[in-house]
């Protein structure tokens, strides 16, 4: 059986669709922006921007039951791959021990033209 996941404590989803779901001892997440879901702001830069996307994923994982201790796999989306070192060291202070598997693609845009988005999948 699904379970819809949404929580007010990561940004809510702009179009039709879950922020997470969860099926069969999996968590599946959507694409999670760096929008601080309090005030609606987005910080500035790229490192900031992966901190706040981060953020956002622990949150909905919480509200998920599950942690990031537990994903398996994230997919990151950059709209610059020159970002990729300034965001590797921002992502690694998020995972303690082993490493989840990653895909990191450089795309031509992203909603409200942030400059990274993450999804993952966890174990819950």
């Amino acid at each position: 059986m699904k379970n819809v996941i949404n929580t007010k404590n990561a940004p809510a989803a702009i179009g039709p669709y879950s922020q997470a779901i969860a099926v069969n001892g999996m968590v599946y997440t959507s694409g999670i922006i760096p929008v601080d879901p309090e005030t609606g702001v987005i910080p500035e830069g790229s490192a900031a921007q992966a901190k706040q996307a981060l953020s956002n994923l622990a949150n909905l994982l919480e509200a998920a039951s599950t942690s990031m201790e537990n994903v398996i796999k994230t997919t990151v989306f950059i709209k610059e791959m020159d970002d990729f070192a300034a965001i590797n060291e921002v992502y690694q202070t998020f995972f303690h021990g082993d490493y989840p598997a990653r895909s990191c693609v450089e795309v031509a845009r992203l909603p409200k033209d942030v400059l990274i988005e993450i999804e993952a999948v966890a174990l819950r």
